[in-house]
Parts: structure tokens; C-alpha cells; sequence
């Protein structure tokens, strides 16, 4: 065997415990999902082919479609706050200080929570009769809002509880973006009488814009697959107007137990991620995009 052939075999065989796991995790599971997804099928029979009934059958279903602009709005609700609010917080928290790295330590703490202690946690804040914000209501002499049982409240008391439980790594990583703008940069607009406002968008803005379009995507596609605070704080409702996408998945999947119906929601959703993932990767590869760090 030749010495660049030998090389070739040994780089597939260090690489070879990965693609095996990634196939097996990763890869079939999809094409078993698609495969179910053209299958009328339940946990306890075979199932037949059907073709593409069940996505006809979601096309009909005012439910299905409740449930992605549900999940949409909640999407838009959450990623440019969150994106705003820890780009604040790592602004804030970048400097070399103990008191600044205790309070780094306390808002990145929600992020290791689980989502159900989370949950309970906004449970007990959002109670219009015990609750924490209920009780300031009553303080100052207004009544508590119904956050959780309320249809146009439900979406923002789930937004502000995913910021709250989520903003721990994005403040990381513009933590991390900001260490790697060189200090003459700064010293330079210093010695130019620049103010603090023309500093921030003449240089931290641009030096972050990958960062921050790195934020935003991942944000985004987390956010669309929202579920647990859907499910644990509301249960979908009131009248599922705080239903998601992938708490309807789940509901037809282990509610109703139609396994097919369930995967060919969840082929549509998986989509709909990669179309607005790839839209996003497209805009923010226009020319001019690599003159910003």
C-alpha cells in the first residue's frame, strides 16, 4: 500500500467510531421518521403505506397550523430580546473584577436548570393568586393578571420564562466575542475623542457580527422547537393558544399514538427549521460580511 493511500485508511479508521454512532443516532432515525411519516401506524400494529396522506391530512388541520404560528410568534417573542438582553449583560460583565464574575456566575446558574424546575419556578411567579408578580399587582392596587390562563398573555409569560432560563450562554458568547476585539481599537477611537456610543457601533457592534448572527441562529432554531415550558407550564392551553409545534408532535405521538401523523409534523417542522437556518446563513453570507470579525 502507498504511503497517501496508508494515510487515507488510517484518517477513516480514527473517523470511523463517529460516522458509525452519527449514522446510527443521527442519520436513521431521520430516514426511519420519513419512512413513518408516509405510514398510517401506531404503537401497537404494523401500519400500511398511505403516501403522502398524512401531510394532506396536515394541510386540512386548523390544529397543525394553530401550532406553527404558535410556535413562530413565541420564536419572534423570544430570540431578539434575548439576543438584545445578553449582549447587554456580557457588555456589562466584561471586565476583570470579582464582583463581575460572581454575577457572570449567578445569571449563567438558570441555564443548568432543568426545564421542569424552571417551570415550577415560573409557576409560583405567575400565579395571579400567590404568585410573585401577583402579589406586587395586588400591592399596587391592581388586580393580578392571569398569565397562564389568559389567550393573549400565555405566549409572553412563555417568552420571558425561556429568555430567563436562556440567556446564560448567549452571554457567553459575547462574552467570548468581546475578549478577542484588540484593545488598540479602543485606545485608537480613545486618542479621536470618539464617544461611548460611537465606540459601540463603530467597533464592538462590527467586531461581534458573527457572533451575534451565531446567537441569533442557534436561538432560532432552539426556540422553534420549543416544548417543555409549553407543555409543563400550560399544557397547550388556554384553548391551545400556547400550544407548539412539537407539543403537537408529542400529543399525537403519545396522546393519540398515531406515529405516522406525528412524523410527518415533525418532517414539516424539521424543514421549516432548515429553510429559515439556511435563509439565515445565506443573508449573513453577503459580500462585505467578512470584513467584520
Amino acid at each position: 500500500m502507498s504511503a497517501p493511500a496508508q494515510r487515507r485508511t488510517e484518517g477513516l479508521l480514527f473517523v470511523a467510531p463517529f460516522l458509525f454512532f452519527y449514522l446510527l443516532i443521527l442519520i436513521y432515525p431521520l430516514l426511519k421518521g420519513m419512512w413513518f411519516s408516509l405510514n398510517r401506524i401506531d404503537l401497537f400494529g404494523a401500519g400500511h403505506f398511505v403516501g403522502l396522506g398524512n401531510y394532506a391530512r396536515l394541510i386540512g388541520d386548523p390544529v397543525f397550523w394553530q401550532s406553527i404560528v404558535n410556535t413562530i410568534i413565541v420564536t419572534l417573542m423570544i430570540v431578539p430580546p434575548l439576543t438584545a438582553v445578553a449582549l447587554a449583560l456580557a457588555l456589562a460583565l466584561n471586565r476583570a473584577t470579582r464582583g463581575a464574575a460572581i454575577l457572570r456566575g449567578i445569571f449563567f446558574s438558570s441555564a443548568v436548570l432543568s426545564v421542569t424546575i424552571v417551570t415550577l419556578i415560573w409557576r409560583f411567579v405567575l400565579a395571579p393568586d400567590a404568585g410573585l408578580l401577583g402579589e406586587v399587582w395586588k400591592s399596587a392596587g391592581w388586580t393580578p393578571l392571569p398569565f397562564l390562563s389568559d389567550e393573549s398573555l400565555v405566549l409572553p409569560a412563555l417568552a420571558l420564562t425561556t429568555i430567563w432560563w436562556s440567556v446564560g450562554f448567549p452571554m457567553l458568547l459575547f462574552l467570548a466575542g468581546l475578549q478577542q476585539i484588540p484593545q488598540d481599537m479602543y485606545e485608537a477611537a480613545a486618542l479621536d475623542g470618539a464617544s461611548r456610543w460611537t465606540t459601540f457601533t463603530r467597533i464592538t457592534l462590527p467586531s461581534l457580527r458573527r457572533t451575534t448572527v451565531l446567537v441569533i441562529m442557534l436561538q432560532t432554531a432552539a426556540q422553534l422547537q420549543l416544548f417543555g415550558q409549553s407543555q409543563l407550564l400550560t399544557a397547550g392551553g388556554p384553548s391551545g393558544a400556547s400550544r407548539t409545534a412539537v407539543l403537537f408532535l408529542f400529543e399525537s405521538a403519545f396522546g393519540r399514538w398515531e406515529l405516522g401523523y406525528a412524523s410527518a409534523a415533525a418532517e414539516v417542522l424539521f424543514v421549516m427549521i432548515v429553510i429559515v437556518t439556511l435563509g439565515q446563513y445565506a443573508w449573513t453570507g453577503r459580500p462585505g460580511g467578512d470584513d467584520a470579525r
